[in-house]
């Protein structure tokens, strides 16, 4: 991963470090027990491989800079939450469900899927996937086997409000929904601010569910301009080069609504704490100071 991409993800690190009032260097020992990841592609790393999906990466180019080769990273090399996972003290990367066994689930899982949304139907044109709703049934599993492990839910309440969780969902019921008229109906059923308010809506009584099973110290990522990202910019930017502007404006809309969901769910859920990555913004400082973040630096949107 590139310098420009390392200093935002310190970006993301300091914000989460805020968040649960630690800090943590590379080879420390980790000031958080376990570390829970839910997502889409851009921090999928592996749970995809063994579904019937057009969604994979399993395969070269993809991991052509990491150490194992192809491993489902949607990368040429480490992800956002790898680098989080180092920066956090870890000794290894989260591993992704569809692999961890038996005491390693006590580090973290992740859950992330690519081609999922916040609805379950987003993404189908490519096929399997696990959509919020999915990984959030994969999230109870684990927990399930945790206190087995730990011996009681007590025990298991306890070692799961020490932990981090990171969500970064969102994208996808854009780029694969809203935004694609011939196959979904939702760009016709709602304006961009009711869909937002749909979205929100479920991703809240989802969250409400990880509280449920023990979630405390949650980062909720906002969604990037995807608007200028590759797919968009081929196939509905008028030069190739400009963003498009009503995919943006949609995802400005969604973040508003995320954000609020943050300060709802910090004043009426006790004893935990929520906080709201400007992923937007952070990609905005990215396109607009390029010089910032290294001479070599090119940003991607998978």
């Amino acid at each position: 991963m590139g310098g420009g991409v390392k200093k935002w993800v310190v970006v993301v690190v300091a914000a989460v470090a805020v968040m649960v009032n630690l800090w943590s260097g590379v080879g420390a020992q980790p000031q958080v027990p376990c570390y829970f990841i839910f997502g889409d592609s851009l921090v999928d790393n592996g749970n995809n491989n063994g579904i019937a999906s057009l969604a994979r990466a399993n395969y070269l180019p993809y991991g052509i800079d990491f150490p194992a080769g192809p491993t489902g990273r949607f990368s040429n090399g480490k992800t956002t939450v790898d680098v989080i996972a180092e920066l956090l003290g870890f000794d290894d990367y989260i591993p992704p469900y569809a692999n961890a066994r038996g005491r390693q689930i006590l580090g973290g899982v992740n859950y992330a899927s690519a081609a999922a949304g916040i609805r379950d139907e987003t993404g189908q044109q490519l096929g399997a996937r696990i959509s919020f709703s999915g990984q959030i049934n994969n999230y109870k599993n684990t927990v399930a086997q945790m206190v087995d492990i730990l011996g009681d839910e007590d025990s298991a309440a306890n070692y799961l409000s020490q932990c981090v969780y990171t969500l970064g969902m969102g994208s996808n019921d854009y780029l694969n929904n809203y935004f694609m008229p011939q196959t979904y109906s939702t760009s016709r059923q709602y304006t961009p601010e009711q869909y937002a308010d749909v979205l929100i809506q479920q991703y809240s009584q989802g969250i409400q569910v990880l509280y449920n099973y023990g979630a405390r110290k949650v980062a909720l990522i906002g969604v990037g301009q995807i608007g200028c990202s590759p797919n968009s910019l081929a196939q509905n930017s008028p030069d190739g080069s400009t963003c498009v502007e009503s995919y943006n404006f949609a995802n400005r809309i969604f973040n508003n609504r995320l954000k609020s969901l943050v300060d709802d769910l910090n004043n009426n859920l006790p004893q935990a704490k929520f906080t709201y990555i400007d992923a937007y913004g952070i990609f905005q400082d990215i396109i607009s100071n390029p010089s910032n973040f290294g001479k070599y630096f090119r940003y991607t949107y998978v």
